[in-house]
């Protein structure tokens, strides 16, 4: 689009359902590559992505050609038919239902990359649901924990 000038930061957090520890470290790495292709083959601009066994985090420069849902349903569906295809997990790999999607300013990138590039550190203090409703807590975003996460039940 031309004469379309547009600077929008997208942090995403989701995780694999049930919270399960799927993710092994000998494959995520081509796990964050898969993604990473998704999200630059729709012509947006990944800064930073990392995660541990039970979740993903991603920041990207978001060009306003596709919304982030569609996004969103393109990452998890496609890079969850990716690992049940490389049969990287015994059974079936799904994501937990929805995600989180935050902006944020061009100033506050470098310390947001900082934080999921320190994600290893940073859960040695916390969960990933308490660092999710810590999240939505400090980004004033309401919501009912019973909504946030399905248990194994």
């Amino acid at each position: 689009m031309p004469n379309t000038f547009t600077q929008i930061h997208i942090h995403f957090v989701f995780a694999v359902k049930f919270r399960e520890a799927l993710i092994q470290p000998h494959w995520k790495e081509r796990l964050y590559q898969y993604i990473t292709a998704i999200v630059q083959d729709y012509g947006h601009k990944m800064l930073i992505i990392n995660g541990m066994s039970d979740h993903v985090h991603f920041l990207i420069g978001l060009r306003p050609n596709q919304s982030i849902s569609d996004l969103m349903q393109d990452v998890k569906g496609g890079s969850s038919k990716w690992i049940n295809e490389e049969k990287l997990v015994n059974g079936r790999f799904a994501w937990q239902e929805g995600y989180g999607a935050f902006s944020y300013s061009k100033s506050q990138v470098p310390g947001l990359i900082n934080y999921i590039q320190n994600q290893q550190e940073h859960h040695r203090k916390m969960t990933f649901q308490e660092e999710y409703v810590q999240l939505l807590e400090e980004l004033k975003i309401p919501f009912d924990p019973k909504y946030i996460f399905k248990d194994l039940s």
